[in-house]
């Protein structure tokens, strides 16, 4: 999260004043304000059920793999491009995530999200003193009266709203977009890793379908995904090329050609070795079972290991 701090700072991440996710016009930008409302409600219930494990993993799965891995692998073309209202926007809306973060982070890593509050922008106070994630619309009269109804159980977190909104950042669409393009690069990478195919090996892809809308997702994120998920080229047809290997992506068919790209005759022989493998371990592990003697005396995790495989 360091680093995606010092990437920001880089690409001048500003929030302006009077900046609102919610008037996010670019779909990238919509899909990353649902996801922060979505983890912000997560780690906010988690505490307030004292469920502190829960609620620092939840933290970690979203800077990790969400805002990190994905968010800004997939702002660097608009950071990169030339300056207008997308640009600003995806500034704009990094930095409000990067701060929702911070907040969020805090309970749990105090004095490195302290340091990077003070030195990421201009502030008018702590980090600590500041107010929890909470729904847009909260007037200060209201939020005032939280943080003074009673004492506060524990100084470290702030005052919580209760009542988030789940469906203030809600757009089914900017998420079925992006989950589209996030399970189809995700795909490919399982898929030519477990092929064995070097990352240095592009390949060509057919994506299976008559649908305009999954055609016009695939040119708009063209060039991201070919990046991503090292292709060649990407194509559309209303069958899969022969010979090609036919994968589900959000219940539609995309082709991975592999004439020309692997062995063919290797790939055989590496499955049928791990086929062989397969049926001697089971074979081996009946042959446990079988025995009385050895089930009799046998530890309960074991033979319940056992009766798994």
């Amino acid at each position: 999260f360091w680093n995606a701090c010092r990437f920001a700072e880089m690409n001048e991440c500003v929030k302006p004043d009077g900046f609102d996710p919610k008037n996010a016009k670019e779909t990238l930008n919509r899909w990353i304000a649902h996801e922060t409302s979505r983890v912000t409600r997560e780690v906010t219930e988690t505490i307030e059920d004292h469920r502190f494990n829960d609620a620092a993993a939840a933290i970690y799965r979203f800077v990790w793999n969400v805002f990190c891995d994905w968010y800004l692998e997939l702002a660097k073309p608009v950071l990169m491009g030339e300056e207008g209202a997308a640009k600003a926007e995806t500034r704009a809306m990094i930095a409000w995530t990067r701060d929702e973060i911070l907040k969020l982070l805090h309970p749990f890593m105090p004095f490195i999200t302290e340091e990077l509050w003070a030195v990421t922008a201009k502030r008018d106070g702590l980090l600590v003193l500041a107010s929890w994630p909470r729904k847009s619309g909260v007037t200060g009269e209201q939020l005032a009266a939280i943080a003074t109804a009673g004492p506060v159980v524990d100084p470290i977190i702030p005052p919580v709203i209760a009542a988030l909104d789940a469906d203030e950042f809600s757009d089914p669409a900017a998420e079925a977009e992006i989950g589209w393009v996030v399970d189809l690069v995700t795909t490919m990478r399982s898929v030519k890793a477990e092929m064995n195919i070097p990352p240095s090996t592009l390949t060509p892809l057919v994506i299976v379908t008559n649908s305009d809308e999954t055609r016009d997702r695939a040119r708009r994120w063209n060039d991201t995904i070919k990046r991503l998920a090292r292709l060649s080229e990407i194509s559309f047809a209303d069958a899969a090329p022969e010979g090609a290997m036919q994968l589900l992506v959000r219940g539609e068919v995309v082709a991975l050609p592999l004439k020309g790209v692997i062995d063919l005759a290797a790939e055989r022989a590496r499955l049928e070795k791990e086929l062989g493998k397969a049926d001697a371990d089971i074979k081996r592990v009946d042959a446990k079972l079988s025995n009385a003697k050895f089930v009799a005396n046998a530890h309960e995790e074991p033979d319940h290991d056992g009766k798994a495989k």
